[in-house]
């Protein structure tokens, strides 16, 4: 009787274990997103209003403390007013909040924070210090000299599908000089 119950309990393993694991296209897609890049923006509100100036950044780019300070100073955000009504400022504060790098379980969002002192509250993503490492060896000429470019604020000039949240440096291409290879 425990011969029979082992040998089953075995070919159940066995059948179980070379059952081949089938991905979707979705499945395959969240995972690149998860490796490689941040939480996308899913705030339609954080979209129309920030989207008007500049780039929608994912939450994941900064942690809570970092969006909450950038939210209370919006008469004079890096130089002009980006104010809104009290329920929007609601909404998009609530949402970069939720979503902010420390929350977030993608891993660009993970290596952002472990760049962070404890006690810093940065305000600007370019001035991370994850940010300024992988593009270091990129030359000013091609960024900060680049008039397609400027800074490394214009994430979407060189990643083509920063709003996506994807960061990955095989699809850099910087106006002007083309594909970036390290």
């Amino acid at each position: 009787m425990n011969k029979t119950i082992i040998t089953i309990s075995v070919i159940l393993i066995s059948t179980v274990l070379t059952i081949p694991v089938v991905f979707s296209d979705d499945d395959r897609d969240e995972y690149r997103q998860r490796s490689l890049g941040v939480a996308p923006v899913t705030s339609e509100t954080y979209k129309s209003e920030c989207s008007s100036c500049h780039m929608a950044y994912s939450p994941g780019l900064l942690p809570a403390g970092s969006w909450k300070k950038i939210m209370t100073g919006l008469e004079s955000h890096f130089n002009d007013n980006a104010e809104v009504d009290n329920e929007d400022y609601k909404i998009i504060q609530d949402f970069l909040v939720a979503n902010s790098a420390e929350k977030s379980n993608y891993r660009r969002s993970r290596k952002i924070m472990r760049t962070i002192g404890k006690d810093e509250t940065p305000v600007r993503i370019s001035e991370l210090p994850y940010i300024k490492r992988e593009h270091d060896e990129i030359p000013d000429k091609m960024i900060r000299y680049n008039k397609k470019v400027n800074s490394l604020s214009n994430c979407i000039a060189c990643h083509a599908q920063a709003e996506k949240g994807l960061f990955d440096e095989d699809s850099v291409k910087i106006p002007g000089y083309g594909h970036w290879d390290d």
